[in-house]
């Protein structure tokens, strides 16, 4: 298996090459506000350095969210398109379940995305990367509450005080090798919550 691994969707931008279970090329560093000019010509590189081409790939593993509704929306054009026009199967991965590949030695890990005004973005997920509470929305204390009888690591990229630590990118692509995929048309974000344009939208009415 030849595949491209796409993540906007948080604080930490991953571009990877993978083939037959080794990474050939990886760029993992802080995303920025200069995503949609940067992140192109890291692609090429990638393939470049990977001596690979674009028509070589036949998987693309892409993160649809929760995270940065901006970077959500770069990546998952990129992946629809390249998907597409390449004729390749897409696989979306939930930003938090990669987050959870952090590890730890806990039973179960907490990733968070700081959402502000208090909320995170979180889910809990086994050293599986098994989802045992859906990601979801909500107060971090209130989400702090309800894990706090389980054996339970909190990891996260942001000011929150917890651990942040790198990715195992081959721990996820390995867990959906398999996945079937989906339509790029049907390549949909994961936002678990509305944008602030639409919030305001909806009070005003």
């Amino acid at each position: 298996m030849k595949s491209l691994f796409i993540n906007t969707s948080t604080k930490k931008l991953v571009i990877a090459i993978i083939v037959d279970n080794e990474i050939k090329y990886i760029y993992n560093d802080d995303n920025s506000n200069e995503l949609s000019g940067k992140i192109m010509p890291i692609i090429d590189e990638a393939f470049t350095k990977a001596n690979l081409k674009p028509t070589d790939i036949d998987t693309l593993f892409v993160t649809n969210g929760p995270g940065s509704f901006t970077g959500i929306r770069i990546g998952l054009t990129i992946a629809k398109v390249m998907a597409w026009s390449l004729k390749i199967r897409v696989i979306p991965i939930s930003s938090l379940e990669l987050m959870a590949s952090m590890g730890s030695d806990t039973q179960y890990i907490a990733p968070l995305i700081d959402a502000r005004r208090d909320y995170v973005f979180a889910g809990l997920y086994d050293n599986e990367l098994n989802s045992i509470i859906d990601d979801r929305h909500v107060l971090l204390d209130d989400f702090k509450n309800e894990v706090n009888n389980k054996d339970v690591t909190f990891v996260s990229h942001d000011d929150l005080g917890y651990i942040d630590s790198k990715y195992d990118l081959l721990k996820v692509i390995n867990k959906h090798r398999h996945d079937e995929g989906v339509n790029p048309h049907e390549l949909n974000p994961n936002y678990l919550k509305l944008t602030e344009a639409e919030e305001k939208f909806n009070e005003g009415r």
